[in-house]
């Protein structure tokens, strides 16, 4: 099939599988479409509620956003440390650790589409059922690989 850099053989030739093409196909249209959103919910709302109130209204989630995100990346430290201290690897409270910060990026994102996002990811409830549905995923691919 072809040599490796230390001169063996390589067992399979490095071409993109369909998930790899899936992820990239989405993450393109993910940065066309949420632009476009975004311009059109700001417009739509700036219409409705005016520019000044729609400006306000953007860096007011912003704010409150960051202080939701740095309230609970606190919370998910503290149970994390206790876990540690219990003589148990913080798995969740890792994965909860990386939603935050995703949820963190969406809310400092100027948008109404991804402030909504990240305020899902902040609350625990939804931020549960992401989680659990991402190490499902992560499990089955470390399973099967």
């Amino acid at each position: 099939v072809g040599r490796g850099y230390d001169g063996g053989h390589l067992d399979a030739p490095a071409v993109a599988t369909p998930s790899m093409t899936t992820v990239l196909i989405f993450l393109v249209v993910a940065f066309l479409a949420v632009p476009i959103v975004e311009i059109y919910l700001i417009v739509e709302v700036a219409r409705y509620a005016g520019i000044f109130n729609t400006v306000a209204l953007l860096i007011l989630v912003s704010v409150a956003g960051a202080w939701m995100v740095r309230r609970e990346g606190l919370g998910i430290l503290r149970r994390a440390q206790d876990e540690l201290a219990a003589g148990r690897v913080p798995g969740r409270q890792v994965v909860d650790g990386l939603l935050v910060l995703v949820a963190g990026a969406l809310m400092l994102t100027p948008g109404f589409a991804t402030d909504a996002l990240g305020l899902a990811l902040l609350f625990p409830p939804s931020r549960i059922a992401v989680r659990e549905v991402l190490i499902r995923r992560f499990a089955r691919r470390v399973n099967l690989g």
